[in-house]
């Protein structure tokens, strides 16, 4: 079941007239968390009428982003063990 984001994520891009295939892919398949959903609809909402190849440029620098976060908190989980294990011992 798709979030209330990523259904209106779908729902405003095609009522930009994009072709559905292509809102399907982008909302359901790529930009399917709140979080990424959140922030394609705030580039919807800043540039109007982009091409279907900056939205797609736009996707894939979200995706980065989030991948980089998430990169990101799992070497703060790791670093965090690892000082518990100084402080700690074994």
């Amino acid at each position: 079941m798709a979030s209330e984001r990523t259904e209106e994520l779908y729902k405003h891009l095609l009522s930009k007239g994009y072709p559905k295939e292509f809102c399907a892919e982008i909302a359901y398949k790529n930009m399917n968390t709140d979080y990424t959903a959140t922030r394609m609809l705030g580039y919807l909402y800043r540039v109007t009428d982009p091409r279907i190849e900056d939205l797609v440029d736009e996707m894939l620098a979200i995706l980065s982003d989030r991948d980089e976060i998430i990169r990101k908190k799992e070497m703060e989980q790791a670093q965090a063990v690892i000082n518990d294990m100084y402080k700690n011992g074994l």
